[in-house]
Order: C-alpha cells, then structure tokens, then sequence
C-alpha cells in the first residue's frame, strides 16, 4: 500500500474514530491526532525521498564512473592490440622478403 493511501486511510479512521466521539473536544482531539499524523506522514515522505535521491545520484556516480574506466581499459587494449597486429605484420613481411 502507498504512504498516500496509508495516509488517507489513517486520516479517514481517525474522522471516523472523531464522528463517532461523544463529545466535541473528543472530536476536536481526534481531529488535530489526524492532522499531526497527517503531517508525519508527509515529513516522512519528504525525508524518504530526499534520501533516495541523494543514492540515485550516488550510483549514477559510480555506475559513469566505471563506464569511464572500461572505456579506457578497452581504448587501451585495442591501442595495444594494434600495435602486436602492426608488429606482426611487419615480422611477415621481413619474413617474406628474407625466403
């Protein structure tokens, strides 16, 4: 169940918990318990949120920061690999020449 349905549940038992209070102070205090959990439940919310936010761009850090050192491992693996390829073929055409 989402914190806005809780929410609305808790505050709709509570009005109910209130209408069928005796006495108007009873109501009254049934009202402003809704409220302040009403209230809760959306400092909670933002705190929940603010926290999630803050490890989505922890991970989008870590996940373009490895992304940066793969490509640097692969541009210098193929770097390398070019460099054995052009190696060999110059030691074929020595070889070719030399038969």
């Amino acid at each position: 169940m989402s914190l806005r349905a809780r929410t609305i549940l808790a505050a709709v038992a509570a009005l109910s918990l209130g209408a069928a209070a005796c006495t108007e102070a009873e109501q009254d205090r049934a009202g402003e318990r809704t409220e302040a959990a009403g209230d809760e439940a959306q400092e909670a919310a933002t705190e929940t949120g603010t926290a999630l936010k803050e490890e989505a761009q922890q991970v989008g850090s870590a996940i373009a920061a490895g992304a940066r050192e793969a490509a640097q491992e692969v541009d210098e693996t193929t770097d390398r690999m070019a460099e054995e390829a052009d190696e060999q073929k110059a030691e074929t055409a020595t070889d070719s020449r030399g038969n």
